[in-house]
């Protein structure tokens, strides 16, 4: 199943930072075990090329891939360790060019509509819409529909249990969610089974 279709069949992407790697794993095999198949891990989380490997290795049902890639060591690290999504918070042409040419799903982060159609004319495999909440959420991946409906497009910052299908019904291919599937009172008191269920809720939510 090529990347797109895993977006549209699974519609949600679970994005992992943690402190800790132990933290980071816990994390990600609660998202898992609610059924989420899309894990995000970001660079900047403790040992994220380890916690890649380790996941990639402990759930071949799941998708991990690498986000917050600033620079070009950091996407020629997060390919060599294995990830299969590479997510970055810009548009770097660049970037862009090495993810293509080594067969890996780039999603770059952009805002405007210039951003965006420069990122898709570079060969963005879908581009994420970020920080969506400060543009107008739901609405504004609704106004962009006409002119650009045909770039899928990943909201993120400002999706939440609440309003993750509403985006997805004003055109977005699927959404990412980091803070609002790991309330910080299941992560303090290592509820994973809290979390899980919340994972649950949201697929069943976006289905």
């Amino acid at each position: 199943m090529n990347w797109l279709q895993q977006l549209k069949q699974h519609r949600a992407i679970a994005v992992i930072r943690a402190p800790e790697k132990e933290l980071g794993y816990q994390m990600a095999m609660a998202v898992a075990s609610g059924g989420m198949r899309l894990i995000e891990i970001t660079w900047n989380t403790a040992q994220a090329a380890t916690l890649i490997s380790q996941l990639r290795s402990e759930l071949p049902q799941c998708c991990i891939g690498t986000g917050t890639l600033l620079n070009m060591n950091h996407l020629k690290d997060a390919i060599a360790c294995g990830a299969q999504f590479l997510f970055t918070p810009h548009v770097d042409p660049q970037m862009i060019e090495l993810a293509q040419s080594s067969g890996i799903p780039v999603i770059p982060g952009a805002l405007t509509p210039t951003e965006i159609v420069t990122a898709w004319e570079r060969g963005a495999s879908c581009v994420k819409v970020f920080p969506v909440q400060a543009v107008g959420g739901v609405n504004y991946i609704k106004g962009l529909q006409g002119p650009l409906g045909q770039i899928p497009l990943i909201p993120t910052g400002g999706v939440n249990l609440d309003n993750a299908r509403q985006f997805i019904q004003a055109g977005a291919i699927a959404v990412g969610l980091s803070g609002q599937l790991f309330p910080q009172s299941s992560l303090s008191s290592g509820n994973w089974q809290s979390i899980s269920q919340t994972a649950r809720d949201l697929l069943e939510n976006l289905a």
